[in-house]
């Protein structure tokens, strides 16, 4: 891989007196998919909430663009372009497409970039432009999904992180994602993608990460770890 934008050194977390994550590394390249993949439970959701700060680790580091954020809160991650889409969204229901767009654009750095970035969200998703007066809570869980990306884009990224793209989304809704996903990575965004779909998650990324109860498992590129016979076996059934 090329020089990291995002390093993550021996990461443990958990919470309270449980032990989720027992020594998590990896890295996510500039203009690059890197993908964090395992099963339901693995400890994914945990590590990026230790990357991002809204649990604090118990060991290890966080560097992002050369600095040492460990100890930042993801508001301050945020705005240094460290931006997460949830697992299950969370957006404002109650607000419409643009007011919810207009949340992710909080910080100083996005501010200066919103018109920028709000062409580039309704390009991406001309759906959401399309529905900009409507109440986000009336979406299907797709057009929830591309609000939730749409909401990230806004933050002006360095470091896109996705967590559970395809979680209770309908195949053609997935596909439809995908779809936008795709044209994405063509910007040259960089993108973390953690996804228990490790089928598309390894078809999507340059770069693979597997965990297995809270532990490192595997890593390289995604056509080898889509190729190793216990990857084949455990994850897509082959």
């Amino acid at each position: 891989m090329s020089e990291a934008l995002l390093r993550v050194e021996s990461l443990e977390a958990g919470y309270g007196d449980v032990q989720i994550l027992w020594g998590i590394s990896l890295e996510a390249a500039p203009a690059a998919v890197t993908t964090l993949v395992g099963a339901n439970g693995a400890g994914k959701t945990t590590t990026l909430r230790a990357v991002m700060g809204s649990i604090a680790p118990s060991k290890g580091r966080v560097w992002f663009a050369g600095e040492d954020v460990t100890a930042l809160s993801p508001h301050a991650k945020t705005a240094r372009g460290l931006v997460l889409v949830p697992e299950g969204r969370q957006l404002f229901a109650e607000m419409s497409v643009e007011e919810n767009l207009e949340m992710g654009a909080f910080s100083v750095r996005a501010r200066h970039r919103f018109a920028d970035r709000l062409d580039q969200v309704y390009t991406l998703f001309p759906r959401l432009k399309e529905r900009r007066r409507q109440k986000a809570g009336t979406f299907s869980g797709g057009e929830q999904q591309m609000l939730a990306i749409g909401r990230g884009l806004m933050s002006d990224p360095q470091l896109l992180i996705i967590d559970e793209l395809s979680l209770g989304l309908a195949p053609v809704m997935v596909q439809l994602v995908v779809s936008r996903l795709n044209a994405l990575k063509q910007t040259g965004l960089a993108i973390l993608l953690v996804e228990q779909n490790v089928h598309l998650a390894l078809a999507l990324s340059h770069y693979a990460y597997v965990m297995a109860e809270g532990r490192p498992f595997a890593e390289g590129p995604s056509a080898r770890i889509a190729a190793m016979p216990e990857i084949r076996q455990a994850y897509l059934g082959l």
